[in-house]
């Protein structure tokens, strides 16, 4: 009898960014990695009493990324730019790591730019790391192999 190869699954916390081809912060968190699409009822005289279903719009849900504090604007330079009107869409990719640091999966989100940016709770009697969260919408989701 030959033994199985086994195939340990990739684990959550061995991730890390890039903004276009750049990698900016390492970031504690990483949500919100999901489409999903409308379902269109469609029937033409001719049918039986049944609707076909055929597929319609595509819908993203955004991203939302969390961080400790760093003296690091590079983010906040970023949403500048989109408050102050200027169409800045960049590629995000967020990457998995295998336990040797080699990127094993890649999802690309297409035409992203930050939609909120949320400051840190502060509490004086805590001694937690302050936590800057960020929201990214874009309009598209691909999965692929680095």
């Amino acid at each position: 009898m030959v033994a199985s190869v086994r195939v340990d699954p990739y684990r959550s916390f061995n991730f890390r960014v890039e903004i276009s081809g750049t990698t900016t912060a390492s970031f504690r968190e990483c949500s919100g990695l999901s489409t999903d699409g409308d379902a269109v009822d469609y029937r033409e005289g001719t049918d039986p009493n049944t609707m076909r279903k055929l597929p319609g719009l595509r819908k993203y849900a955004n991203v939302v990324l969390k961080r400790g504090y760093t003296q690091n604007l590079e983010l906040w330079g970023w949403y500048g730019n989109i408050t102050n009107g200027i169409a800045d869409r960049r590629t995000v990719s967020i990457i998995l790591m295998n336990e040797e640091h080699e990127d094993v999966l890649r999802w690309e989100l297409a035409f992203a730019w930050i939609n909120k940016l949320e400051g840190a709770s502060f509490n004086a009697a805590a001694s937690e790391v302050a936590i800057e969260t960020i929201e990214i919408v874009h309009e598209g989701l691909n999965l692929v192999l680095p």
